[in-house]
């Protein structure tokens, strides 16, 4: 995927997760798979993008993505809310149920 490609999804999807991990990051391997669980069951519609941050080093950059894992949500074309290193997906998931809701009712 493109830089381009990614910053037009970002505009037309309800929403998007970024999801940046690294080849030898071992929390972003292990939290990758709760993370699409917890998307899935309470987030369909928002688009699922899983990007290797050193092998996108542009699209990186573009995002200001300094560690792994960082995950960046957007709704409605902007970014929403942004965790990195420690990552509470609980908290993540509590902060995203309402507007979830608003833009998809």
């Amino acid at each position: 995927m493109t830089l381009e490609e990614l910053q037009n999804t970002i505009r037309t999807e309800v929403g998007v997760l970024l999801y940046f991990s690294g080849e030898h990051c071992n929390v972003c391997h292990a939290l990758r798979p709760k993370f699409k669980e917890v998307f899935d069951a309470n987030f369909p519609q928002l688009k699922q993008i899983y990007l290797d941050a050193h092998e996108n080093a542009e699209i990186s950059a573009q995002f200001q993505v300094f560690s792994v894992p960082t995950m960046i949500v957007f709704m409605d074309g902007r970014e929403f809310a942004r965790e990195g290193r420690t990552v509470s997906l609980h908290q993540l998931t509590e902060k995203l149920k309402r507007p979830y809701g608003m833009m998809t009712e």
